[in-house]
């Protein structure tokens, strides 16, 4: 068995980018017109101050030429996410990026000079235009960074060094996709089997052979090990980045900045990690310890976390059967809901091959004025359906957002990203657990269920918390070695799983697995959507269609609100610890029936 290339992979399985550009060269053109349009942006920073209809017209230009950049940056990182190892797509990739950097150095010109505008000023503006009114949400959030702002010329500056800034995030990702081969490891049987990132994440991992799962993982961990002194510079170069960044523009702290974009409060950020972690590790320790008795394992590890409990019973399944199940699943939130279903399937928005060089993982990129596109890989197993599912929440949430919405409003706080896409998680397990009296299937969806809350309140959750380390170690000075790298992230998963799980310097390099670290506060967010989702569907449980009308609500207001305002639109208040708490103590209830299922 040998790794594809992405040139032989059936069309049906990759998606379709000619929706963005039929070609390179359109691609080429559309990228060199942007650039001259972004030099004519300085025309209307002039005289910006001195009527509304001046503010107005900068506002409508800037618009304009975000929604064209758009699609250049999306198709040259999508081409790249299909195959990193194309020379191409490498080149195109880099040439988005410096032209990314070009618009944004002109928009900060522009912003620079609304911000020194007197506060009256620009709301006597929107009292006079209506067409100023309908950018509230872009001058609001403007005005909030007004405190932490440095000058214009060093505003532009930075702009200007966005591809620099951005680089570690580039160049790890470039590392994982082209640079990083493992050989092929001895499999249960004695054959040579073929390894890489996405089958390690997507196939091995999960495998129910003991011997294949710890050998693959060894033979991964063997090759990050090559990685981990370069990774563990490029991660420190990010942090200390964003901690100077902190700094020079007068923030508390980088938790305080990186907070501040994602317009949460330090409260909603440590109840997060603090709550979950120490409150759901017994429930997860026990589910470990159910897992090592019901495997018949003499001692279980990291690589073990992931096995099957019930190896013999997967529901048979194809892309095609999978995708149907959905689409039933998710009637409840609307017949125009269905329809995008119906359109993502038909119209290829989703990426689901198998090639050397693709991304790792899954992803949905949602380009304003677009349809959105999904990347995962396909393995033919009911679990896949769960992350198709996911990644579709993605899709409706910016599909609904990015209709409603001018594009400056579309986007939320990360802090609500995640809700959309794990509520269509809740639906497909709900939907089946409904359609089955098998006592096998039941709990097979209720593992599926427990492998949800374990990738949003375990993986991304530890990996919060890992951050939240890590940026207090570099703000006292520590150096960020990958000694201390390893021994971090070691010590933050020996602490959640206590005894119930042995913790080696191998699974202390875990950290090295995701590219989240370059997201700012990313990864504790997953726990934030999740546990939204999980309070919007035990209302919808209680309730009935009136929730479903508010979630769609919550969807097509886009970043219209703030996190705590648009969840509440959804009748959710995340300011409370026990939303929070019920959340864990859910999961808690599924690994009580999931322990009596085995006696």
């Amino acid at each position: 068995m040998t790794l594809t290339h992405r040139q032989e992979i059936p069309l049906e399985e990759t998606w379709d980018l000619n929706d963005l550009f039929l070609s390179d060269k359109d691609w080429e053109q559309a990228r060199q017109h942007v650039e001259k349009e972004a030099e004519k942006l300085s025309l209307f920073t002039e005289k910006i101050g001195e009527r509304a209809e001046n503010l107005a017209n900068a506002l409508q230009a800037r618009e304009a030429l975000m929604k064209k950049l758009v699609p250049i940056v999306t198709y040259a990182t999508l081409s790249l996410s299909s195959d990193g190892t194309n020379a191409s797509a490498q080149g195109n990739a880099s040439l988005a990026q410096s032209t990314q950097a070009l618009v944004q150095a002109e928009l900060a010109k522009l912003e620079a000079e609304i911000i020194k505008l007197p506060e009256a000023v620009i709301e006597q503006f929107q009292q006079e235009n209506e067409l100023l009114q309908s950018f509230h949400v872009f001058l609001d959030k403007l005005l909030e960074s007004k405190p932490f702002s440095l000058s214009s010329e060093t505003e532009e500056v930075l702009a200007s060094l966005t591809p620099i800034l951005t680089n570690p995030y580039s160049t790890y990702l470039t590392s994982k996709a082209a640079d990083m081969t493992f050989p092929d490891f001895i499999g249960a049987n004695g054959e040579q089997k073929p390894l890489s990132f996405a089958r390690f994440e997507d196939q091995y991992e999960l495998s129910a052979n003991t011997e294949e799962r710890r050998h693959a993982f060894i033979t991964f961990d063997d090759t990050l090990k090559q990685y981990e002194h370069t990774y563990a510079k490029l991660y420190a170069g990010e942090v200390m980045k964003q901690v100077t960044l902190a700094r020079l523009r007068g923030y508390d702290s980088v938790e305080h900045m990186l907070l501040h974009s994602q317009q949460v409060t330090p409260t909603m950020y440590h109840n997060q990690l603090d709550i979950i972690y120490k409150e759901l590790a017994p429930h997860m320790q026990r589910y470990a310890k159910l897992k090592k008795d019901v495997l018949g394992l003499e001692s279980f590890g990291f690589s073990d976390l992931k096995a099957p409990l019930d190896p013999e019973f997967e529901p048979p399944t194809t892309y095609d059967q999978a995708y149907e199940t959905i689409i039933e699943a998710l009637k409840p939130l609307g017949e125009d809901y269905s329809r995008m279903l119906v359109k993502a399937k038909n119209e290829r928005w989703v990426d689901r091959a198998d090639n050397i060089g693709k991304a790792t993982g899954a992803f949905c990129s949602s380009p304003y004025g677009y349809h959105p596109y999904i990347l995962l890989t396909w393995k033919d197993t009911m679990r896949g359906a769960f992350i198709l599912a996911h990644e579709l929440g993605h899709a409706g949430h910016f599909y609904n957002a990015n209709d409603a919405q001018p594009l400056h409003a579309t986007r939320p706080s990360t802090y609500c990203i995640e809700a959309p896409s794990t509520m269509n998680e809740l639906f497909l397990g709900n939907h089946l657990l409904a359609s089955t009296d098998d006592p096998r299937m039941k709990r097979w969806v209720i593992l599926q269920f427990i492998g949800t809350y374990y990738h949003n309140f375990v993986t991304h959750l530890l990996e919060g918390e890992f951050q939240r380390r890590v940026y207090a170690l570099a703000e006292n000075g520590t150096p960020l070695t990958a000694i201390t790298l390893r021994e971090t992230k070691q010590a933050v998963l020996s602490g959640f799983w206590g005894d119930a799980v042995e913790i080696t310097e191998r699974a202390g390099r875990t950290w090295m697995r995701q590219p989240h670290y370059y997201m700012g506060l990313y990864p504790y967010t997953y726990s934030a959507g999740l546990t939204a989702a999980t309070k919007a569907y035990t209302l919808y449980q209680d309730q009935g269609q009136p929730v479903i009308d508010q979630w769609l609500s919550m969807l097509r207001a886009g970043g219209t609100l703030q996190p705590l305002e648009l969840f509440k639109l959804a009748g959710v208040d995340m300011e409370k610890k026990e939303t929070i708490q019920d959340a864990v103590a859910y999961v808690g209830s599924l690994i009580s029936e999931l322990e009596n299922s085995y006696q």
